[in-house]
């Protein structure tokens, strides 16, 4: 059961790094910060599961990250991951790029990169993911989000590229409250569909709660809970 969960772990710490700058839950959202502004986000992944003798066995991953709008509809972000317990720390320094590509009437388009970096336990030496997406702003206070990723080998899925879609819809409840759910397809490390929760506790802090579900194996165990604190420090 260890063996599985660490297995669960590596991957949710790949996972997390589609989550990258501004997210719904992993995919980006059409949201750009303004020049000048600072965004600090803090996430938590984990899962408590019982073995078959009734002890309590655990893994968890935990991801700073810090998004900057530059200005020209641009925005850029700085992840560390690799933290993960139990196992080994493969710690990775992620440089994000998000820009708005096209907005006009309810249609927003936005495309990013994502360069990743191994400092510890390296299994490559650098590595890349980058997409193209589609929101359409609904009067019912819905968005949706369609499009595309690749990226390079090692990133999803040891020695291999993987290209695929992604997907997600948000819905406000309140000033307050929203709702979504995001989807990454593929049966990778980063494959799983999450909803999620958004509560604003400040006008400059949110708290977001959700559940991640595996494309692969969820019946065997690969789901876990997701809970981020987000924070715009100006």
């Amino acid at each position: 059961m260890r063996k599985v969960l660490l297995f669960f772990a590596i991957g949710l710490s790949v996972t997390q790094l589609a989550s990258a700058q501004q997210t719904v839950a992993n995919v980006p959202s059409a949201d750009i910060l303004d020049k000048g502004k600072f965004y600090a986000e803090f996430d938590a992944s984990y899962k408590f599961d019982k073995n078959p003798t009734n002890t309590l066995t655990k893994f968890s991953s935990f991801i700073p990250r810090i998004v900057i709008g530059v200005g020209h509809k641009i925005e850029v972000g700085l992840n560390l991951f690799g933290n993960v317990q139990p196992g080994s720390d493969a710690t990775t320094l992620v440089s994000t790029l998000k820009a708005k590509l096209y907005e006009k009437d309810d249609w927003t388009i936005v495309g990013g990169d994502h360069v990743y970096i191994p400092m510890r336990n390296r299994s490559y030496n650098v590595g890349n993911y980058v997409y193209l997406q589609a929101s359409k702003s609904l009067k019912s206070k819905t968005r949706l989000t369609f499009g595309a990723y690749h990226t390079s080998k090692n990133v999803f899925a040891t020695k291999a590229q993987r290209a695929g879609g992604q997907f997600a819809i948000e819905q406000t409840i309140n000033s307050k409250v929203s709702i979504g759910a995001d989807w990454i397809t593929g049966k990778h490390s980063a494959g799983y569909f999450t909803p999620i929760v958004t509560i604003k506790v400040h006008p400059k802090v949110a708290i977001f709660q959700g559940y991640s579900i595996g494309n692969a194996d969820a019946t065997k165990g690969n789901h876990f809970f997701f809970t981020a604190i987000g924070i715009n420090l100006n």
